[in-house]
């Protein structure tokens, strides 16, 4: 390569500043280990592990923003989780790159993973530490985008990766994704909690089987009760804004749509225990004594809201599911759930 004094120029003022980068790096991990936060970025393999990310396709050459590259396929750990350098070795790669981008070529775009709102690097970890140096905003980059189930985003604490995978994993084994691709979200504040909700797919399930005398598979049970079970509980929540209200000012237990379905159908499951099997309660019910018990004013409307009684009981499923001249064959029973369920790595369902 013949002598370029500019390149050469650039090559010095990249070994100034990567040295400055580097000893930022140093501080940046001292903060983050006395934070008790790590300071790496997020490592590709193992967020599609946990996501269980396989499809893939190309999305051809953009132009994307360097504040959402917050991963590495292969070098997470040599650099910050803001791309600053960790390892003094890479000095000369780093200032070759970086006379490079000060050059008249310019930097060759690099190549990425896009997996929700975040972006990981497979090839151009240095371009992108010295373009993030140069206070670049985007960068060119060839980018694959792996299809997930979950709104990742950079920055996302070890609890919150926890409960994605979690919250894949019952994607996963209900195959909601599939059956009903449009559906609305159903995260939980607390991962454990997903056992619950398997729970109530299990009954609905069950109960299925019993009217139609036949097996049927968890993908169809579980789409059948997020059309007539679930759906109809979070139209109502949205329809009075009622999660709004309650977060974060009044109930920090309930944070998301799915946390509150949970809390109405446990409610009248109170209300029924409290006063016998002949108490039946809707929705809306359960919504008004909600926001009573929160000293919360009561929509006129939700008051006289028309919607079903809430199938919270085998017998009241049954009823949603039955053509009305055998109801008077049924009598109301416990909804017991028939197996306690886990949702573990293999995506299998244990019955104990």
């Amino acid at each position: 390569m013949p002598y370029d004094p500019a390149f050469q120029n650039s090559f010095h003022e990249g070994i100034s500043r990567f040295q400055n980068a580097r000893m930022r790096a140093f501080w940046t991990e001292m903060i983050a280990l006395m934070r008790g936060k790590p300071a790496e970025l997020m490592n590709f393999e193992d967020i599609r592990a946990r996501l269980r990310l396989s499809e893939e396709s190309y999305r051809g050459l953009q132009d994307i923003p360097l504040e959402k590259i917050a991963g590495s396929v292969g070098r997470y750990r040599d650099f910050t989780s803001n791309f600053l350098p960790k390892k003094g070795k890479m000095q000369e790669r780093w200032s070759r790159v970086y006379a490079q981008a000060n050059s008249l070529s310019g930097l060759p775009p690099i190549e990425v993973y896009r997996v929700g709102d975040v972006y990981f690097v497979r090839d151009g970890n240095h371009r992108v530490s010295v373009a993030r140096q140069l206070k670049s905003k985007t960068i060119q980059a060839h980018v694959t985008e792996l299809r997930s189930p979950i709104a990742l985003r950079p920055n996302m604490s070890d609890k919150e990766l926890d409960s994605a995978a979690v919250y894949a994993r019952f994607l996963a084994a209900t195959d909601l994704r599939v059956t009903r691709p449009h559906h609305q979200i159903l995260e939980l504040s607390e991962p454990s909690r997903y056992g619950e909700l398997m729970e109530h797919i299990h009954l609905h399930r069950n109960i299925l089987e019993q009217v139609e005398q036949r097996e049927v598979p968890l993908r169809d049970a579980a789409a059948h009760w997020y059309d007539n079970v679930y759906r109809p509980a979070v139209t109502l929540i949205r329809k009075y804004g009622v999660l709004d209200e309650l977060t974060p000012k009044r109930d920090n237990t309930m944070r998301t749509e799915t946390d509150l379905y949970l809390w109405m159908v446990g409610h009248l499951h109170h209300v029924r225990e409290q006063f016998g099997p002949e108490a039946t309660g809707s929705y809306s019910d359960a919504l008004v004594d909600l926001l009573s018990e929160n000293r919360m004013a009561v929509p006129k409307e939700l008051l006289i809201e028309n919607d079903e009684i809430a199938p919270i009981t085998r017998t009241q499923v049954m009823r949603s599911l039955l053509p009305e001249d055998m109801h008077d064959d049924l009598h109301d029973e416990p909804a017991e759930i028939p197996v306690d369920v886990e949702i573990h790595d293999d995506q299998e369902i244990n019955r104990r």
